[in-house]
């Protein structure tokens, strides 16, 4: 992500599953500044988002950050369960994925 993308996603991600509307978004995630010289700077980035898979939209035209999906290959099992497990022989893993981590986005 650059600099523009990065800025906008980290606005977005304070909302979390709430859709966001992109004059809020232009007005809000660049500063004054930025929103006196082009009331509409974030559009063609948030265009770019949306095809990179980092955004989505809904009916309405409002943003969000898209939510990561979940692997579904395996259990999450709690760490005195695994100490079990692996005591007995078996290796587990002990924690989900994690969703704080904004390097999922970056790979995209």
């Amino acid at each position: 992500m650059d600099i523009e993308e990065r800025e906008i996603f980290l606005f977005l991600k304070t909302y979390g599953v709430t859709h966001v509307a992109a004059r809020e978004i232009c007005r809000r995630a660049g500063g004054r500044r930025r929103y006196d010289e082009d009331h509409e700077w974030a559009k063609p980035i948030l265009a770019r988002m949306i095809e990179r898979g980092i955004l989505e939209t809904n009916a309405e035209g409002q943003y969000r950050v898209k939510p990561k999906k979940k692997k579904k290959d395996g259990k999450w099992v709690s760490p005195e369960i695994a100490k079990i497990l692996k005591e007995s022989g078996l290796e587990v893993e002990t924690a989900g994925p994690d969703m704080d981590s904004d390097d999922y986005y970056e790979q995209l």
